[in-house]
């Protein structure tokens, strides 16, 4: 498998760029790395670091899209920045996928503008995995789509059904639409329209109804579906909630125990990892014909490597030809 990797990307690129392309490569002899970038800082972090092998090449770019640049107009003035360069790699079916740690405004816009979309998808969105009481959901969409129709939510449930089945295991995902209450006539005019929509749907049997914020980690549903702007307040809410709680709790915990502090410092640091972005290296935008990761902005190398073998997971999990199956089984082929 080929994958563009945006060198430049995240907040301590390209060095932990080019170290967790080189620990991903070293465990799948079969995966080949294209780091998109400066060429000449590339191949220097590269020649710093030993690296002689024949699975990291260099794919030359200029420049690249700030974090706090604004996407449409970076990509303007940087038509060859690494992330733009990474999509028309794929585009042009030189590699398999595009992963990237950089501005997520930007990688979503610059796959948008190549077009890639799976047969039957409206609009591509991003899933999140997060934790719960029962184990693990799919929240989607997380920030690429702000002005979500109906249409769109009905194909995020289908998408996150697939991706909650074949990478976290479940079996019958339940889908929940995320809302202000459970009762029939809660929240604005898509939620309530989008809610009547799904009671009709082919995934009726799937769909568990209207849930809360809260329900989202109580696990009252498998998939939770939203537009993008909330779903990304929700992501960044949690990530905040989370970070707070387990620095609060491992303050209080440790401060009241002596022997045994190692073992709590342990336990709250298992705990932790289940909100850490780190663990699972990025969140997939479903619904683009081919594979794109989206990682944190401080991302580490570990958080690389992870995306880069997840990359490989949703090609060997046949995600995207099961999307294309299902929209078109639910759809009638449209």
């Amino acid at each position: 498998m080929r994958i563009a990797l945006d060198a430049m990307g995240g907040d301590d690129a390209p060095s932990i760029n080019i170290d967790g392309a080189i620990t991903a490569v070293q465990a799948h002899p079969e995966l080949e790395v294209l780091l998109v970038g400066d060429e000449p800082v590339l191949r220097e972090a590269l020649e710093d670091r030993g690296y002689s092998g024949d699975q990291l090449t260099i794919a030359p770019a200029e420049g690249a899209v700030g974090m706090h640049e604004k996407p449409t107009d970076a990509l303007r003035k940087k038509p060859n920045c690494s992330i733009a360069v990474c999509w028309k790699l794929m585009a042009t079916q030189q590699v398999d996928a595009v992963v990237s740690a950089g501005n997520t405004g930007a990688v979503v816009a610059a796959g948008l503008r190549t077009r890639l979309f799976l047969k039957g998808v409206k609009r591509p969105g991003i899933a999140v995995t997060l934790p719960t009481l029962k184990g693990s959901s799919v929240l989607m969409d997380v920030g690429a789509n702000p002005g979500a129709r109906t249409e769109h939510l009905f194909q995020y449930g289908i998408m996150g059904s697939i991706y909650a089945k074949q990478i976290l295991g479940i079996d019958n995902p339940r889908i929940g639409l995320m809302n202000i209450g459970t009762e029939e006539g809660k929240g604005n005019e898509l939620a309530r329209e989008t809610h009547q929509f799904l009671l009709n749907s082919g995934l009726k049997d799937a769909y568990v109804g209207n849930v809360e914020g809260r329900g989202l980690y109580e696990g009252l549903a498998d998939v939770l579906i939203c537009e993008g702007f909330v779903g990304n307040v929700v992501l960044k809410v949690s990530e905040g909630i989370a970070s707070m709680m387990m620095k609060m709790l491992a303050g209080a915990v440790l401060k009241s125990l002596e022997n045994e502090k190692y073992l709590a410092k342990a336990a709250f640091e298992e705990v932790s990892k289940s909100f850490e972005h780190n663990e699972v290296g990025g969140a997939p935008l479903l619904g683009i014909d081919g594979i794109c990761l989206i990682g944190h902005g401080s991302s580490d190398a570990r958080s690389i490597s992870n995306a880069l073998s997840g990359a490989m997971r949703l090609k060997d999990q046949h995600v995207n030809d099961l999307i294309v199956e299902q929209l078109a089984a639910h759809t009638g082929g449209e």
